[in-house]
């Protein structure tokens, strides 16, 4: 099912879904050279984003802030995952994807999405993407338009909140933190 906030967001860009999601498993190659399932990181919570290795602006601007939220989170950060999900598997091996990762935090985790699993999966995320293919340069390269939310997941595997792009990182820090601190009451 796509997630349908049921209360108003209470801070610009962060919508709490509540009651939370429960989201279906799936496995995909990952960047640490094995496959992972979204089980394999139950136990901890999860900041996930879906987009490509080649993207000049969403992702890397994400995954920059992603780092600037696990720093701010501090010894908070210890119980995250932070979570990349490539949509374009043809170019995103997990090694490409390891070393793209890499320039940003080697902890992050990247997952080497494919069509058939990322449409298993799509309805949970209202994730939408395109490979623009057709539009290919001379050299082969190619946009891939894409979903541009993140998603926080807990540690039991339920989507609790999606945050848009342009949600402001002491918003994002403290609505985890509260979601945190909340689910620990």
């Amino acid at each position: 099912a796509t997630p349908t906030p049921t209360t108003a967001p209470d801070v610009f860009g962060i919508t709490p879904i509540e009651p939370a999601i429960v989201l279906a498993d799936f496995t995909m190659p990952a960047s640490t050279g094995q496959d992972l399932s979204l089980s394999d990181l139950n136990g901890e919570y999860s900041l996930l984003f879906f987009g490509f290795s080649h993207c000049p602006d969403f992702c890397p601007t994400t995954l920059a802030e992603f780092t600037q939220i696990k720093e701010a989170l501090g010894g908070d950060a210890d119980r995250m995952q932070f979570v990349f999900v490539s949509v374009d598997g043809e170019r995103d091996t997990p090694e490409v994807l390891a070393e793209y990762l890499s320039r940003f935090d080697p902890a992050f985790i990247g997952l080497q999405g494919d069509d058939a699993t990322l449409a298993e999966i799509d309805g949970d995320y209202g994730l939408s993407y395109q490979l623009r293919i057709d539009e290919a340069d001379e050299d082969g390269n190619y946009a891939v338009d894409h979903t541009t939310f993140s998603y926080l997941i807990d540690p039991q595997g339920r989507l609790r909140a999606l945050i848009a792009y342009n949600a402001e990182r002491d918003d994002i820090v403290a609505h985890i933190q509260s979601v945190m601190a909340a689910d620990a009451a």
